[in-house]
């Protein structure tokens, strides 16, 4: 039973960390782009186009986030430690971002200071949480159950690689979503930037898939051993199909096909992700069974998951679907 609720939770929390950043992740691409768009009426929709779900996206991070403290507290204790100052740099990143974001269409003689705030903070936060799981798959000091390292172990040339390699992907979402949500001008700018985007997010997935390995002899053995080349080659052979559709989808000028493929690439890669830590929570040090909170915290923990995570979807797919379509450009935000 504590097998089955370790797991069940592990899946929970992989699942937020998922949701949060394939639905996060192209809002804060959109403050990304926001420096090659000039012209404030095409800013305007581009805020415009995530302004009814932003917000609404971070629970995931909340749920994520409150899911690793409730049920692996020993995973928690160890890795927070580790990633305060990139954790904390990302959360000052969310917070001016969302401040900006209220600011801005009610400024008149500041908004471009609110411009800047909008795209800095988009940009911090998603390159933090690019450096934090970066520090994650390399790995942390620990000494007996307690975290050994210093303020600034997370500082390495591999996270400040996953740290760019998140920003470019980020990037490459806010552009597929304009494709996907405006017309006209803006449309027409979106497509020229996701061409050059597409080629630098699929230079990072492979650098990053590259060099992951290396870190880890283990990591190394579950990609590059046999049979185990055999079991995992869908997910590499996947990548490359979707690149080619995301390529034939942009030059052919489609809508909606550069956003789910780009989606897609995002899914492939946390799958390679979890094929390379499974079953650690903390990466070489605890698994998902050692770090878990006892059962009876796990089986109370998971009732509530079991009415909430429900409810989050529900509302979220709602959300979706009251404001699908194309962004009115004469629409305003309230």
């Amino acid at each position: 039973m504590a097998f089955d609720l370790a797991f069940i939770w592990a899946i929970l929390i992989a699942f937020a960390v998922l949701a949060y950043v394939v639905l996060d992740g192209f809002d804060l691409g959109i403050g990304i782009l926001f420096p090659f768009v000039k012209a404030d009426g095409d800013r305007d929709v581009m805020m415009n186009s995530v302004a009814p779900i932003w917000d609404g996206n971070e629970t995931w991070l909340v749920l994520g986030g409150g899911g690793l403290f409730a049920a692996f507290p020993l995973a928690y204790a160890t890795l927070m430690p580790a990633l305060y100052a990139p954790l904390i740099a990302m959360l000052l990143g969310l917070v001016f971002r969302g401040v900006a974001f209220e600011f801005r269409f009610r400024a008149e003689k500041s908004r471009r200071v609110w411009d800047i705030g909008f795209a800095a903070g988009s940009i911090l936060a998603a390159f933090c949480q690019g450096i934090a799981l970066g520090a994650f798959i390399q790995g942390v000091a620990i000494e007996g159950r307690a975290y050994a390292g210093g303020w600034f172990d997370w500082l390495t040339p591999f996270t400040l690689l996953t740290g760019a390699a998140l920003v470019v992907g980020y990037a490459m979402l806010g552009a597929a979503w304009l494709i996907l949500k405006t017309a006209g001008e803006l449309q027409e700018r979106a497509y020229a930037l996701a061409l050059p985007l597409g080629v630098g997010m699929l230079a990072m997935i492979g650098v990053v898939s590259l060099w992951t390995p290396l870190l880890h002899p283990d990591i190394a053995d579950r990609w590059f051993s046999w049979p185990n080349m055999l079991l995992v080659a869908p997910v590499p052979v996947l990548v490359i199909a979707a690149v080619g559709g995301l390529y034939w989808a942009i030059a052919t000028g489609r809508d909606r096909l550069p956003f789910l493929l780009t989606q897609f690439l995002f899914i492939l890669s946390y799958i390679g992700l979890g094929i390379s830590m499974f079953p650690y929570i903390v990466p070489r040090q605890f698994t998902i069974w050692d770090a878990a909170a006892p059962p009876e915290s796990l089986g109370f923990l998971l009732v509530g998951a079991g009415i909430l995570i429900p409810v989050i979807l529900g509302y979220t797919a709602y959300a979706y679907w009251v404001f699908r379509g194309k962004v009115d450009p004469q629409a305003g935000y309230h």
